[in-house]
């Protein structure tokens, strides 16, 4: 076992699923590569023990914090000013990091962490020969905000001084950051495009479809994690209950961070529709998926990606506040003919969300294979990480 070579991965995971459930899949896919690699996640996500993991790869639970409206952030479970939770998380991730002494440390959209909590372990780790990569989505955010937020937060030491590399997990066509954000010249060299991470369903066998849908076919609608999706499923829901002709099921994923009075009652609607059935989650997402046969979307990350694995036609309704993060990506996937979009304008005509629900299923799927590397994600990683995880080192670093 000494004999293993290691990668930590740094999540926050302050709100929603995409930050957790892109480091999983990179986990996955790099211990298939790797056989004698061993994977720890440093994650901050209330519900990581509901996904299953692959062997050699494990996760060390930070205490939850969660993000406020107005920006600011709480303690999720302890009675702790947010402060002490912070000092609580820097400590956890500065003693795993050099207990573990990871070969390659790969941190996940925060360069410095959640309010700098990764800092000191980035020294530490440098300081010891560890490679440090930052990975980033393929879009943070319109590039003035970006810009903005990383100038407040200090950010560009980091990425000019500690960083040996960033891999942004998306291409150019969609969001190129080296030309459209000031000051990148500097660490332009480190930067390489990976192209979208692709996803699998999982082979194993699992009744994960309410009954009452049988094996008619169904639109999946996700907001993703859910906390911010009201208003996608309101629309949605208007719709059925305006037009009870339409020809296809729906099935709503609510997700798990949408608060209990709101899924209540969009499950009381629900219950009063034919044609609609809902759950709260399900860590099988995938497999619901490859089922459906169209996707209806905020068009976070994780959702693109899995709109383009599967080749499924896709409306997505992207969502504005705070960040114009996905209005971008599915404008520009949109020009590359990969997705539908229809936007939000505040007042979501039923008429306009009942034809689209009717045109979905007839739309030309995406096909990946119209731009080149747009699904080598994960294989241009594991490409990337060889030099460090490709090899047994003679000895680990630390006793």
């Amino acid at each position: 076992m000494e004999s293993t070579t290691r990668l930590l991965i740094y999540s926050h995971d302050s709100f929603g699923l995409g930050h957790l459930r892109r480091c999983r899949a990179i986990a996955h896919h790099l211990v298939d590569v790797y056989p004698d690699l061993s994977v720890l996640i440093l994650s901050g996500s209330p519900i990581i023990g509901n996904f299953d993991f692959k062997d050699r790869v494990d996760f060390v639970r930070m205490p939850g914090v969660i993000k406020l409206r107005d920006g600011e952030y709480q303690s999720q479970k302890l009675h702790l000013a947010v402060e002490e939770t912070l000092a609580v998380r820097a400590s956890i991730i500065r003693h795993t990091a050099l207990t573990f002494a990871p070969d390659l440390f790969l941190v996940d959209k925060e360069p410095l962490g959640l309010r700098g909590e990764v800092e000191p372990a980035l020294h530490d780790l440098r300081a010891r020969g560890c490679r440090l990569v930052l990975g980033l989505r393929d879009v943070m955010d319109e590039p003035g905000a970006l810009h903005e937020e990383w100038r407040r937060k200090g950010v560009m030491p980091a990425l000019e001084e500690l960083y040996h590399e960033i891999w942004v997990y998306g291409l150019p066509a969609i969001f190129d950051p080296l030309s459209e954000l000031p000051d990148m010249d500097g660490i332009a060299h480190k930067v390489t495009f990976t192209g979208y991470l692709p996803r699998q369903a999982s082979q194993r066998d699992s009744e994960i479809l309410p009954d009452t849908l049988g094996n008619r076919p169904f639109i999946l609608v996700t907001p993703g994690g859910g906390g911010d999706g009201e208003a996608l499923i309101d629309w949605v829901l208007r719709a059925y209950e305006a037009d009870p002709g339409l020809p296809h099921n729906a099935l709503i994923v609510f997700g798990p961070f949408m608060p209990v009075d709101q899924r209540q009652a969009f499950q009381a609607r629900v219950h009063a529709l034919d044609k609609v059935e809902a759950i709260t989650f399900e860590a099988e997402f995938e497999q619901l998926l490859e089922r459906a046969i169209g996707v209806v979307g905020m068009g976070g990350y994780n959702t693109f990606c899995e709109i383009l694995s599967f080749g499924k036609p896709a409306l997505v309704v992207p969502r504005t506040v705070p960040r114009q993060e996905q209005a971008l990506r599915a404008l520009r996937a949109e020009r590359l003919g990969l997705v539908h979009v229809l936007p939000d304008d505040g007042r979501r005509e039923v008429g306009a969300m009942i034809a689209q629900l009717r045109a979905l299923p007839g739309w030309q799927a995406p096909d990946a294979r119209r731009v080149p590397g747009l699904l080598a994600g994960l294989d241009r990683i594991a490409t990337l990480a060889r030099p460090w995880l490709g090899r047994v080192p003679a000895a680990r670093r630390l006793a």
